[in-house]
């Protein structure tokens, strides 16, 4: 039957229906290997372009003796071209490298007005590291209006044991604090000056009480906001004020043999109750949604300092800044 099929369809020129069927299905087969290999580049795509588009502007704000860039060195070393190559705006305050949260978060606000003039946006994503978080969470309580997001990196949330340290061997009025002073005072207007902000008022007293575990519960209890219940808890994601808070530190001083700022860590990680990253405990890092806290970074590792030497077999600091800019634009932040 098939054969005398195949032989009427040749006698009126038609071709015969076995051979249809075949290019059929070479058709199909070919638009079946366009269409995986379109479904394999998307992600590809997704990634490279938008992966760190947020809605609103990115601020990023350094901590104690920080600056925004020094001799052409990023503070936060090679993070603000991270996430702007992929569709973020970024910008990078400069606030006084040692001074009081309230006086620092001042300054941070009038910069957070002027990006706000020149994008047009209605609202800021900040992240600080270090008393760069009491300095964020200063303008976010005073001017919830203004933030759509405030990140702790590595944060001083309820202060620092080396703080209380110091406080407590350097008496007040004392020849050793006057001398602590002038070392301070010489090296943050050194920082300010080789930045560019040397306007900026320098207090190191003002700063060093600022980060003692006193300090901060008092500056806790005017701007609580994100704070968790209990020390070492998590705050909530969502704040009162209608601010999203996070939170993620590193625990760990010696991460890479050949960074020369990790031994100095590994004295200061030694005066610690606690697990820590050489100069905050990780308990005291907690902000909001704390999204993790055993990354193998010391404090320096977490703003990817220095010069991007951080652990070889540990996560990227940069791509935890890349994934937390992914984070809000999936809240639509």
């Amino acid at each position: 039957m098939q054969l005398a099929g195949l032989a009427m369809l040749a006698g009126t020129g038609m071709k015969p229906v076995a051979v249809g069927w075949t290019a059929y299905f070479t058709r199909m087969m070919t638009m079946k290997r366009w269409l995986l290999v379109l479904l394999c580049a998307l992600p590809m795509l997704g990634q490279a372009a938008g992966y760190t588009q947020t809605r609103y502007p990115m601020v990023l704000v350094h901590g104690l003796f920080g600056f925004d860039k020094l001799l052409g060195v990023d503070y936060f070393y090679g993070i603000p071209q991270a996430l702007t190559r992929d569709g973020a705006r970024v910008y990078v305050a400069q606030v006084s490298a040692t001074h009081s949260s309230e006086l620092r978060g001042e300054q941070l606000l009038k910069q957070v007005q002027q990006v706000l003039a020149i994008t047009g946006a209605d609202k800021v994503n900040l992240i600080g590291h270090s008393h760069g978080s009491p300095t964020i969470r200063y303008v976010a309580s005073v001017a919830p209006e203004l933030v759509a997001s405030a990140t702790s990196v590595g944060g001083v949330n309820y202060g620092s044991e080396i703080a209380d340290l110091v406080r407590a061997n350097v008496a007040p009025g004392s020849i050793a604090e006057k001398l602590a002073v002038a070392a301070t005072s010489a090296l943050s207007g050194v920082i300010s000056l080789l930045s560019g902000g040397s306007q900026l008022p320098q207090d190191p007293l003002a700063s060093l009480d600022a980060l003692t575990s006193a300090g901060a519960q008092r500056f806790n209890q005017r701007y609580p906001e994100g704070l968790p219940s209990q020390y070492c808890g998590e705050g909530p994601l969502r704040a009162a004020n209608g601010v999203y808070y996070f939170s993620w530190s590193g625990r760990g001083s010696m991460t890479n043999v050949l960074d020369p700022v990790d031994p100095a860590l590994a004295l200061t990680s030694t005066f610690f109750s606690e697990p820590n990253d050489g100069l905050v405990g990780v308990c005291s890092s907690h902000l909001g949604k704390v999204i993790g806290t055993g990354y193998r970074m010391n404090h320096l590792d977490e703003v990817n300092q220095s010069f991007g030497i951080h652990h070889l077999f540990d996560t990227d600091p940069v791509t935890l800044y890349r994934q937390h800019a992914n984070r809000l634009q999936g809240l639509g932040l």
